[in-house]
């Protein structure tokens, strides 16, 4: 995996723009281009007032669009503030099929001063389709690219 060049790329992308949602619809963009045999690959960001996760920018089929903060893959990444990774989101219980096709998922939190306030959430139609090296590389990829640009709760 090349993480020097995807977090050069990132922050290329988002170093001189303000707006959240063009950041984030870019990153994803970017994100799906290096991740080969993925359907999904997008944001989830954190409404406080709410108490869920709302969708943002992603890249594949239509999507949930708001999920209890205790709820599927998702939720569980909120509740846990770690990367959440699921071989076969079949045998995870309370998994929310958004895309039936979806068969692991590969959840990233987005943290602010130790709080979530986004996720990063990437399916694939393979099972058991992230090794450990590609999680623990996507993982240092989105603490690296956010730990300097803040989302705005």
């Amino acid at each position: 995996m090349k993480k020097n060049i995807i977090i050069a790329q990132a922050k290329s992308l988002i170093n001189e723009e303000n707006n959240l949602y063009a950041n984030l619809a870019n990153l994803s963009a970017l994100f799906k281009e290096y991740l080969p045999d993925t359907n999904w690959v997008g944001f989830y960001l954190v409404d406080f007032e709410n108490k869920n996760l709302v969708l943002g920018p992603f890249q594949g089929k239509v999507a949930c669009v708001r999920i209890p903060f205790n709820k599927g893959v998702c939720g569980k990444c909120y509740t846990d503030k770690k990367t959440i990774y699921v071989e076969n989101v079949h045998k995870f219980p309370g998994h929310i099929a958004c895309d039936s096709a979806s068969n692991s998922e590969l959840v990233i939190p987005i943290l602010d001063k130790d709080k979530v306030v986004a996720l990063l959430d990437i399916d694939s139609v393979k099972f058991n389709r992230f090794s450990e090296e590609e999680i623990n590389s996507w993982t240092n990829i989105v603490e690296e690219i956010f730990k300097d640009f803040k989302i705005k709760k």
